[in-house]
C-alpha cells in the first residue's frame, strides 16, 4: 500500500504514522502506537525514508522537516 501519492501528497495512514514519530521510535514502537502490523509499518517507513519524510538513525525513525510539512 502506497503512502505517498503520485502528486506528492500522503495518505491518511501515512499522516497518522508521521504524527506518531515526532520523537525517534523503533518500528516496533511505531507499530504499537498506530495499531498497524509491523510489516506494514516497515514498508511505510521504507517508502517514507526514500521520500525523505522520515530519517533513520540507530534503528529509530523520526520525522523530517519535509515530513512535518505533510501533516
Amino acid at each position: 500500500m502506497a503512502c505517498v501519492n503520485p502528486d506528492g501528497t500522503v495518505t491518511e495512514s501515512a499522516k497518522a504514522l508521521l504524527s506518531s514519530i515526532l520523537d525517534p521510535l523503533t518500528p516496533e514502537e511505531i507499530s504499537q502506537r498506530v495499531g498497524q502490523p509491523l510489516f506494514k509499518v516497515r514498508s511505510s517507513l521504507r517508502e517514507m525514508t526514500a521520500a525523505e519524510l522520515v530519517k533513520e538513525e540507530s534503528g529509530k525513525y523520526a520525522i523530517t522537516a519535509k515530513g512535518k510539512e505533510k501533516i
